[in-house]
């Protein structure tokens, strides 16, 4: 393997870790002529299928992978979180994660990274010595780090995301293109830097793939309209990383892992209208929108994705449930959601995992009490606006999964094996020689 022999970002090991967003583990092993390179990697070095985290959503998994911890430690729980103290909400951003990048450690160590594409990394931090960051940047004007890089990326007609919209459509014929031209300037930026730059470590994600599997998915499964389509952007996907690969010398090692798993999408499941129906929760209006608009009497309320909260007094600003009856008032939401069935008969929760189990950190006091892991087919949503539908089916045919995420290790000293999105972090480190606390992470190293 290598086509360049020349050091880069000093003398040691590097690593050049690539993110699929999304994809399946059992999707490359069920597909091997599909994905070629991916399993040619696993074979010389460690594949399998890992664990991803509570609850499994990128916003969330993307911080826990890139510094090695849960939620509690990282402040970033989902796409959207709630203020402390407060009804208010927001969208977490780069600066809302609490804990140390893996950058930020390679830095301090005085070697180089170069960062592309990761979500919840804007803005980009400006002690590397380049990042674009991915999904919730505003563009690549304000995204991208140095101005070099800027300008490089608008040669290339690089785009942070694919536009998910198209996707919504029935004809999936312009969301496919828009797929397809989107990884290709992702895949230039990737292979012009790995050559143009000096770092030790190389950290890039191809986004697209989760964008592909939401509307896609459920064609590939149950072998729809755009199975082919499905799988020939996947083809290339492993194409592009067996070329990626190919240009990493023999002091380099590469990683190329998913946050989440995924699987077919049956049923939608409203959980603020579920709580609605079942006296759970209520508002102080017939126009109402957001978690402000909730009433005094509201017991528990829900944020995506699976995420329940009970209104416990001093804590939420209009508590309605005593300190003294929280234990009971969970244990009873709890066994309600753990009942929970859909139109098919299949109970909604694999699992209801409570906070103490999930999340353990200085910055868990916007942690649900609850979270709950759905069974395959069905995907969580919230929402304020009410509906008199508890499940329904929507423009995606594809969900995240807890299980069933992708590592594939380009090392021979390493094993994939009960292995979650923890141990990607300080396997990265092991492998950059990098001396860390182990107790700074929840995970360990796999070499």
């Amino acid at each position: 393997m290598g086509l360049f022999d020349r050091l880069r970002g000093g003398e040691g090991p590097r690593v050049a870790f690539f993110g699929i967003d999304g994809v399946p583990y059992s999707l490359i092993a069920d597909n091997e002529d599909v994905f070629e390179n991916l399993n040619e990697m696993g074979a010389a070095g460690s594949g399998g299928a890992i664990d991803s985290i509570v609850p499994p959503e990128s916003s969330a998994c993307w911080p826990a992978l890139t510094t090695g911890v849960n939620p509690g430690e990282t402040g970033v729980y989902g796409f959207q979180d709630r203020e402390v103290g407060s009804y208010d909400t927001y969208v977490p951003m780069g600066r809302d994660v609490q804990a140390k990048r893996l950058w930020t450690r390679v830095d301090d160590a005085g070697r180089e990274a170069t960062v592309m594409n990761v979500p919840v990394t804007f803005p980009p931090d400006r002690d590397v010595q380049r990042m674009v960051s991915g999904f919730l940047s505003p563009g690549v004007e304000k995204a991208a780090y140095p101005d070099e890089l800027r300008e490089t990326l608008e040669d290339l007609d690089y785009k942070i995301d694919v536009n998910a919209k198209l996707g919504h459509k029935e004809d999936k014929e312009r969301f496919i293109e828009d797929a397809h031209r989107t990884l290709d300037a992702r895949f230039d930026a990737f292979k012009h830097y790995i050559q143009e730059d000096d770092w030790n470590l190389f950290f890039g994600v191809f986004m697209t793939t989760d964008r592909v599997n939401h509307f896609l998915f459920k064609h590939y499964t149950q072998g729809g309209e755009y199975k082919q389509e499905f799988l020939d952007f996947y083809e290339k996907v492993d194409r592009y990383l067996g070329e990626l690969r190919d240009m990493l010398d023999d002091e380099t090692t590469m990683i190329v892992a998913s946050d989440h798993g995924f699987t077919q999408l049956d049923h939608e499941v409203k959980c603020n209208v579920w709580l609605e129906e079942n006296d759970w929760l209520s508002y102080d209006e017939d126009d109402h929108d957001s978690l402000g608009d909730i009433s005094d009497e509201t017991t528990a309320y829900s944020l995506i994705p699976g995420r329940f909260y009970i209104n416990l007094e001093g804590r939420e600003p209009r508590g309605s449930v005593p300190e003294d009856e929280y234990e009971e008032v969970r244990a009873e939401l709890k066994a309600e959601l753990e009942e929970l069935e859909g139109p098919n008969g299949r109970k909604v929760a694999d699992r209801v995992v409570t906070k103490e189990k999930a999340f353990r950190g200085d910055h868990d006091d916007i942690a649900p009490d609850l979270v709950v892991i759905p069974n395959h087919g069905f995907d969580l949503k919230s929402g304020f606006s009410g509906g008199n539908k508890v499940f329904d089916t929507g423009p995606r045919n594809g969900m995240h999964s807890f299980d069933n995420a992708c590592l594939f290790i380009d090392n021979d000293d390493a094993t994939v094996s009960d292995s979650d999105l923890y141990d990607i972090a300080p396997t990265i480190l092991e492998l950059l020689d990098i001396e860390v606390d182990r107790n700074d992470f929840d995970g360990a190293s796999l070499v």
